[in-house]
């Protein structure tokens, strides 16, 4: 048996994490190599993770839905098995756990991308509150930005923050005159 991992790709420098978005392949399902495996959304892309290696995919670690970072452990591929073989006895309980949640998992209410859950906290609101636009009825960061935000003790900080226009000055300058909007500045 000579098991391969699959990782989550390195994501760019300024993507801290990601979501699985749904697998392509099940549990005991062939493989070819750079067959994609599934897709790895961020806050800026949709990620294809292809297959490392060509085989029999025997056990996957996240589901659906779940967040990741770069270089963590996902889903095994077994490249001397053959397809439709069940999975030793040993791992065969865990991918049923894996596995069993995966179809419930593939439209969770409430499930936001990690822009858009930023965005909804700033504003108090649930993600479950929020009809999602997005795969799977995922919600997506114009989904958030256009969310209400919730009336209460949220909302009334975020007007305390209101400043007042600070009216026109005139200021003098030699023979001429400048006229600005807030502070006066000195021309040099």
């Amino acid at each position: 048996m000579s098991i391969i991992e699959v990782q989550v790709p390195q994501l760019s420098e300024s993507v801290a994490e990601g979501t699985l978005a749904s697998w392509k392949k099940k549990i005991g399902e062939a493989v070819a190599r750079d067959e994609i495996l599934i897709d790895i959304e961020t806050d800026k892309v949709v990620l294809e993770v292809p297959s490392p290696a060509a085989g029999v995919l025997v056990e996957i670690i996240k589901a659906d839905g779940e967040t990741v970072v770069s270089g963590e452990l996902i889903a095994r591929i077994d490249t001397e098995a053959k397809a439709g073989v069940a999975a030793p006895a040993a791992e065969a309980p865990k991918a049923a756990a894996v596995a069993a949640p995966a179809p419930a998992a593939a439209a969770p209410a409430g499930t936001a991308s990690p822009s858009a859950r930023k965005i909804l906290d700033e504003k108090g609101v649930a993600a479950a509150d929020v009809a999602g636009s997005g795969r799977g009825g995922r919600v997506t960061k114009e989904d958030a930005v256009a969310a209400a935000p919730k009336s209460g003790p949220v909302a009334a900080p975020a007007a305390a923050k209101v400043s007042l226009p600070t009216p026109p000055v005139t200021v003098a300058l030699g023979d001429r005159t400048e006229q600005r909007d807030g502070a006066a500045q000195a021309v040099r």
